[in-house]
Formats: C-alpha cells, sequence, structure tokens
C-alpha cells in the first residue's frame, strides 16, 4: 500500500468513525425520548387548564427535541457511511504515485477485451456455425455464454454490438491520453523556484505554490482566479499538475513577478 492508498484509507476510516459516533449519539437520543415518554400515561392528554398544562408542555416539547435530534443525527450516520462507501471508487487518481502502472494495467485489459470481442464476433459470422461454435470455445466461451452470443439483442444484432466496441474504444483512447498527460507531468516533478515573496514546485502530481504566511488579498485572487486552491494539509495553494495546471501556474508566476518587481521600484 503506497502513501496515497494509506490516506484514502485513512479518510475512509475518518467517515466510518463519525458514522458510528452519530449512530450511538442518535441511539442515546431516541433513549432519552423513550425514557421520558414512560413516564406520561398512554393516552393521556394534556390537561388544558389544569395548573400541570405549562410544565406538560414544556416536558414534551423537550421530548419532541430529543426524537428531533435522534432523527438528525441518525441522517448523520447515514451520510457518513454512504461517504465511506464512496471512498476510492471515483476511479484511478491522478494523485495516485501508481496511477500511471494502474492505469497502463487497465488499458491493457481493455485492450485485451476489444481483441476479444472482435474476434469472437468473426467467429459468429462463419457461415458454419457449428465451426463458429468451434473457435469461440477455444477463445474460452463456454456453451451457455455461445449461446447468449447468438442470441439476437433487440434489433436483431449477434454478438457484441457495434456500440460496445466503439465504447470500448472511446475508452482506450481516452486512457492512453491520461497516461501520456500523466507521463508528461511526471516530467516536471521536482521544479521549482523561489522568489521573496513565493516558492513554486511540483510535488506529487501538483503544481504548488508556498508564501510566508497568509498571502494579501490581491494574491489570493491571482491564485483563485487561476483555480488554485488552498490545502491546509500541505500549506499550500495547489492544483492537479495537468498541461492546464502548468500552464496556470505560468500564468500566476508571471503576475506575481511583476507585482514584485513593481514593489521592489
Amino acid at each position: 500500500m503506497n502513501a496515497y492508498e494509506e490516506k484514502i484509507e485513512r479518510r475512509r476510516e475518518y467517515y466510518e468513525r463519525k458514522a458510528a459516533e452519530a449512530t450511538a449519539a442518535s441511539k442515546a437520543e431516541f433513549q432519552s425520548f423513550r425514557s421520558m415518554a414512560e413516564v406520561i400515561p398512554m393516552g393521556q392528554p394534556i390537561l388544558v387548564g389544569h395548573h400541570s398544562e405549562r410544565g406538560d408542555r414544556a416536558y414534551r416539547g423537550r421530548m419532541e427535541r430529543h426524537m428531533e435530534k435522534s432523527v438528525q443525527l441518525n441522517d448523520k450516520a447515514e451520510y457518513y457511511r454512504q461517504k465511506a462507501e464512496a471512498v476510492g471508487t471515483g476511479g484511478i487518481s491522478g494523485y495516485d504515485p501508481d496511477a500511471i502502472a494502474k492505469l497502463e494495467e487497465k488499458l491493457e485489459g481493455l485492450k485485451a477485451s476489444q481483441e476479444k470481442a472482435k474476434a469472437a464476433n468473426k467467429a459468429l459470422r462463419l457461415k458454419d456455425t457449428t465451426k463458429g461454435d468451434e473457435r469461440l470455445r477455444e477463445q474460452g466461451y463456454t456453451d451457455e455464454e455461445i449461446k447468449k452470443l447468438r442470441t439476437p439483442d433487440c434489433f436483431g444484432c449477434i454478438g457484441y454490438a457495434p456500440y460496445v466496441l466503439s465504447n470500448n474504444n472511446a475508452n482506450i483512447r481516452r486512457i492512453e491520453k491520461r497516461i501520456e498527460q500523466l507521463k508528461a507531468a511526471k516530467e516536471h516533478e521536482g521544479e521549482e523556484k523561489e522568489t521573496d515573496l513565493y516558492k513554486y514546485s511540483i510535488e506529487e502530481g501538483r503544481v504548488q505554490f508556498v508564501f510566508d504566511g497568509k498571502p494579501e488579498p490581491a494574491v489570493r485572487n491571482i491564485l483563485k482566479g487561476n483555480h488554485f486552491k488552498w490545502s491546509p494539509s500541505r500549506g499550500a495553494w495547489v492544483r492537479q499538475a495537468t498541461a492546464n495546471g502548468r500552464y496556470a501556474a505560468k500564468c500566476v508566476m508571471k503576475e506575481l513577478d511583476e507585482m514584485e518587481a513593481f514593489d521592489n521600484e
């Protein structure tokens, strides 16, 4: 497990812990509601005009607040459970140091699937279906799978539909392009520049600017205008080190350098 994967796992554990805390708090609030409810005789109405009316209404109000709080905390627990389940399901992150290797492995699988689908369609087009089925078995298909491949879809087509091959090709091209971008970004790793105003560097797939303390509003506006975000964990303004990210960093440096030169005049 690399550092990025450990970070993802810590995030999952954090959400699971928050969900457990909210669940426990929800149960405690519900128990308070139930304990208070047990004091009121079943079916006992508020005695309007009686000296107990005011106290009874206040008591029931506290009961309702316990129940409302219990429901809110239960919703909060569900929110964190969903967050925990979603961690790591968003695909391969460019921030993962093993991203290129993982994408290349995924690309290899997609290409193999594409070739297998094309070979299957070629076998299915043979006029001699017996010979076609033999080829499909040689490719690793079971008799049940062959039967499904020979069953026409809603358009009357058998085998792998053209849109399946087209979508797979699009995914292959997309991943190839992403690998190229990540490799290009990796070539720039370690780049840095330091002035009296800022320190610029590319680390772990991020372009980042570090300042001595909180930068003035004009500087923050330049950073935000180029889609840099403050990262408390890094103590830096960052964005992904894509081609666009590196170009944005150059724009920021140009403006900051001009600002610094003006201040030094």
